[in-house]
């Protein structure tokens, strides 16, 4: 469990809620989860994602960590993002064990081993999994901290010896392993949000990279890495994903494409020659950077000023049809009176299969971990 001092520290991780989610929606989430893992291994697919990255896709373990973020209400769950390396998973099950649910927590908590015990079986036939390192910028003041240690006390309860550091704590050898002092890496839990690898604090990391896009397999398996980004995460794909015709031309079915393209909102991406058109329609848009993660540099356009959309025409936006977060109400333990928030659900997957579905709520534009009652909550299917 955290201790009280972790709690005092981020009064608004967790919310004091359940969230009900329909068994249709649920049943689509999942098989818009099923069919969109199959979609990414498809070859026109992957060779579309290597045209525009201007990189081959090869061969590689998929990437932990993987989740879906959703809207529901009305009609069909609406996609928001894909992310590749989500955070709190392992918090989440510590909630459901909070409201009495020890044994979903405990298949959670199973499943979410097994990912990296068969990530890195899927890379390395012939070593034991001994060592992890939980990499992200100065962890010990990340906001999730809670969970780097809450993966820590997994991975060693499992007999595999694990350390969190910083990226520009490690080194890179001649075969791409890592080493943190005298103390080699088998696999790196990649929580940086430099996707590319590209930041000099990340060279090391970004050398090991290399070494297994290259294909070696003796080094340090980074996980998730940029080419999981690049598949899942880049916002580009929803476009794709929102459109019929093109996904059937990436090698669905019919009613594979429908199937996806309900679900998700109409995105497109953000160019000078359209300016007008998007200032005069703004409210009908959020606006994102494609390459972005959670709140950061995102908009909605019933708030956007002049100035920040001459920012967004700048390049690197995509703009999303708007679908609006679903609201709840919940009780202000402080006062007792009752208050409305949003959320959104977070739906963690791996190799098409859901692990664990947790619901964040939050008032403001996006969500956020600021919010008087609002934070992580279960979700249970009804």
């Amino acid at each position: 469990m955290l201790g009280s001092g972790v709690l005092a520290e981020r009064p608004h991780l967790f919310s004091d809620a359940q969230i009900a989610l329909p068994r249709a929606d649920y049943e689509q989430i999942a098989g818009f989860v099923r069919t969109v893992s199959g979609l990414v291994t498809l070859p026109a697919y992957q060779a579309a994602v290597a045209e525009r990255q201007g990189s081959l896709v090869v061969p590689m373990p998929p990437g932990v960590c993987l989740a879906f973020d959703f809207h529901v209400g009305t009609g069909a769950p609406q996609l928001i993002e894909i992310n590749t390396n989500a955070g709190g998973s392992l918090l989440v099950t510590l909630l459901e064990r909070a409201w009495g649910d020890d044994a979903a927590a405990d298949q959670a908590d199973a499943a979410l081993l097994e990912m990296f015990i068969t990530e890195w079986a899927t890379w390395q036939h012939g070593r034991a999994l001994q060592r992890i390192a939980i990499v992200d910028d100065a962890p010990e003041q990340q906001y999730l901290y809670p969970e780097f240690v809450r993966w820590q006390q997994l991975f060693e309860s499992h007999g595999i010896q694990t350390l969190i550091c910083a990226p520009d704590k490690l080194r890179c050898d001649d075969q791409g392993r890592l080493w943190h002092h005298d103390c080699a890496i088998d696999l790196l839990y990649n929580r940086l949000t430099d996707f590319t690898l590209t930041l000099e604090a990340c060279a090391a990391v970004r050398a090991a990279w290399l070494c297994q896009r290259a294909g070696d397999t003796t080094g340090t398996l980074v996980t998730p890495h940029p080419q999981a980004h690049a598949l899942w995460a880049d916002k580009r794909n929803l476009q794709w994903l929102a459109d019929i015709e093109t996904l059937q031309g990436l090698g669905l079915s019919a009613d594979q494409a429908a199937e996806l393209a309900r679900c998700v909102p109409q995105t497109v991406p953000v160019t000078v020659a359209d300016a007008e058109h998007f200032w005069t329609t703004r409210k009908q848009w959020f606006f994102k950077p494609q390459a972005g993660f959670g709140s950061r540099a995102a908009y909605r356009g019933d708030k956007l000023t002049k100035r920040v959309f001459e920012e967004i025409l700048q390049g690197g936006y995509v703009a999303q049809h708007f679908a609006p977060p679903p609201e709840v109400s919940v009780r202000d333990v402080a006062s007792g009176e009752m208050m409305t928030l949003k959320y959104d659900l977070r739906v963690y997957a791996y190799r098409g299969f859901i692990q664990l579905i947790a619901a964040r709520l939050y008032q403001g534009q996006t969500t956020n971990f600021r919010t008087l009652g609002g934070g992580f909550a279960p979700v249970f299917v009804s």
